[in-house]
Order: structure tokens, then C-alpha cells, then sequence
């Protein structure tokens, strides 16, 4: 599953967030968190933690056109 980059690193500005924070909020490692926020794609669990440690939905943060869908 793909997040929208543009709407993740303007959700983490608006939060004053940093990607290390926010690795460590999520369990996640820094570096999956980078490869988010350049575009790659994820597990729909790595975007369920994203998405609920920025207090959003997955579908907030979903790229348009990706075709996995997540339980939210």
C-alpha cells in the first residue's frame, strides 16, 4: 500500500514532527519511515500505525489510485 508523501510530510510539519519521533511513536524503524515519505509503498499494518500515531485514517493518508485496501 502506498501513502500519499505529500500529505504524510505535511501532516508531520503541521505536527512539528520529526521522522525519528515518529518512528518512535509507531514501533516502526526510521528507515521504513523514510522509504514511506520518498513514495514507496508499505504493509497495511506499517499504514494502520502511521495513520493512528498522526490520529488519522488510512484513507486520509492513502495514495489515490492504489488498489490494496486496509481494514480501518
Amino acid at each position: 500500500m502506498r501513502l500519499c508523501r505529500i500529505r504524510l510530510v505535511t501532516e508531520l510539519a503541521k505536527r512539528n514532527m520529526t521522522s525519528q519521533a515518529l518512528a518512535r511513536i509507531t514501533g516502526v524503524s526510521k528507515a521504513t519511515i523514510s522509504s514511506v515519505k520518498n513514495g514507496r509503498s508499505c504493509s497495511p499494518d506499517t499504514a494502520a500505525k502511521i495513520a493512528n500515531a498522526l490520529n488519522m485514517s488510512i484513507g486520509d493518508l492513502k495514495e489515490k489510485g492504489d488498489l490494496h485496501h486496509a481494514t480501518e
